[in-house]
């Protein structure tokens, strides 16, 4: 890493309550190991955040969307660096572009004496408009077009504007196209070729110290993914999972100890602001399957890689988040719910066609299993996206059967899985009597939901009825036995038989 120690001020100020040596470690705490240190947070939606979206933006405009990457990193270099001693400036050119200043600290770790005066943040990086606007006043040699060749024109710079330049020659003013070839003198004082860190220190001693740097930066985070393999019975499951990290905060981080955090962190967001920086996907590299080492962490979950990584600016990597594991018990659930978004109007429905009398549908395929050590899991799982596959016996290759989103499941938790809708099973509901005295305040309703499985094999199948008249509610008759859910639901558990179907009659009555 980079940089170098001046005595000029630096010019654009933002000085940081976090830039004191209150941050400095415990005493009874080792002193850190130099190096770099990363902590992601991600605020992704595992529904709606892909990392290829910054892919197609970058390719179709030229321009980076840094400010709506759902995550940001938290940046720890430990290194030996010479303070000057007394009043002198100490500066970082190898920064994160994206960096928020005033999340930036400085601690010298061998000399607690050390002060901050101020803390500066420089971002003025060359480039030809910049370099233009510098040499105004000064002279410059263009080369021009002429006709098949090309001839050197040199003058003082007067205006660099709209594509044209305009040179003060020996023979006159003359007006030039800013494309030609410029020939420049030496770089012009204050312009820097990286963003830079500087610090205004105070040191009574000065000399080579080991010191620690903490800053945030914008253009980084990760989501999680999953990827289960389904066997044959739909009994059991191996399960792989990956974190995909994205880097566009304008540094990279070699060697860099990596952590990541999982849980829902508050942080106060500033308005996002225009950007005309580029920025560039690298295809996704994949690691080994060595695992994060997980922990609990205040109220959220702590992820840390037990190796040292490389995390590559404009770039997204696949990392695995725990070693693969094999033989855990799930279950297939096909479920029918008619009435599900129904209900809720804070009165008695009493209109005999408010929801129709026929509805005709699919069942919903889950698979659901606990994520228990007692089933070979217990790791608490992110948000993320969950992939299903089952294996082709005829060749022998995987096939991609469904997917679904989950958020931060602890451990001891059920985690469902849905995968779509059932092809050769159908039902259909049928409203049979409805009948509704006012005067008693009483309604009574009649239903019968056929089954029908055209498979070859039976099928287990779960519907669940939702009460959405009125909430005092009581099945007076059934054919089926069923189970109360919740306050609004039941549900009847039915086989159905190979090629066969299955029906389901019951009474509810209401009273208000």
């Amino acid at each position: 890493m980079s940089l170098f120690i001046s005595t000029v001020a630096a010019t654009c100020l933002a000085t940081s309550a976090l830039a004191t040596s209150a941050l400095a470690p415990a005493k009874d705490l080792p002193k850190p190991a130099e190096g770099v240190s990363l902590t992601v947070y991600s605020s992704a939606d595992p529904a709606g955040f892909n990392p290829q979206q910054f892919i197609q933006q970058q390719r179709a405009s030229g321009m980076d969307n840094v400010w709506g990457v759902p995550g940001y990193g938290v940046v720890k270099v430990v290194r030996k660096v010479a303070v000057p001693k007394g009043v002198g400036t100490l500066a970082f050119t190898d920064v994160a572009a994206w960096i928020d200043p005033t999340t930036v600290s400085f601690t010298d770790l061998d000399d607690p004496s050390t002060s901050v005066l101020e803390q500066n943040f420089q971002f003025d990086l060359v480039s030809p408009a910049k370099l233009m606007e510098r040499y105004i006043g000064r002279e410059i040699t263009v080369a021009v077009t002429m006709g098949d060749g090309v001839s050197n024109v040199t003058g003082e710079l007067l205006s660099a504007n709209m594509g044209q330049l305009v040179l003060k020659t020996k023979d006159g003013v003359r007006i030039v196209p800013a494309g030609g070839q410029v020939q420049l003198g030496e770089l012009p004082g204050g312009l820097l070729t990286k963003p830079t860190l500087m610090w205004k220190l105070a040191s009574e001693k000065g000399g080579d110290h080991l010191v620690r740097t903490t800053y945030q930066t914008n253009g980084m985070t990760w989501r999680a993914d999953y990827n289960i393999v389904i066997d044959g019975e739909d009994k059991t499951g191996s399960i792989s999972a990956w974190v995909t990290l994205m880097n566009l905060s304008g540094a990279s981080f070699p060697n860099a100890e990596l952590k990541l955090v999982a849980g829902d962190v508050q942080k106060v967001e500033s308005q996002p602001r225009i950007t005309g920086r580029g920025a560039r996907m690298e295809a996704m590299a994949m690691a080994d399957a060595g695992g994060f080492q997980e922990k609990a962490f205040a109220d959220f979950h702590l992820y840390t890689l037990p190796r040292r990584t490389d995390v590559a600016q404009n770039s997204t990597q696949q990392i695995a988040l725990f070693p693969s594991v094999d033989g855990f018990k799930l279950k297939r659930e096909l479920v029918f719910n008619f009435t599900a978004d129904i209900g809720g109007m804070g009165q008695p429905m009493t209109d005999p066609d408010f929801f129709g009398n026929t509805q005709k549908g699919k069942p919903s395929i889950f698979v659901a299993f606990e994520n228990k050590e007692a089933n070979s899991l217990g790791m608490p799982m992110p948000a993320g996206k969950i992939r299903c596959y089952k294996m082709d016996d005829a060749d022998g290759t995987l096939e991609f059967i469904g997917e679904d989103i989950i958020g931060h499941t602890p451990r001891n938790e059920t985690v469902k899985v849905k995968l779509g809708q059932a092809f050769d099973v159908v039902g259909e509901r049928t409203r049979t009597d409805f009948t509704v005295d006012n005067a008693a305040r009483r309604m009574t309703e009649t239903f019968k939901i056929e089954i029908r499985n055209q498979k070859a094999a039976s099928q287990k199948v779960r519907v669940i009825e939702r009460q959405y008249r009125w909430t005092n509610w009581k099945i007076t008759s059934n054919n089926q036995p069923f189970t109360k859910v919740d306050s609004d639901n039941i549900a009847f558990d039915v086989v159905v038989n190979a090629e066969g179907k299955a029906e389901i009659n019951y009474t509810v009555t209401y009273s208000w």
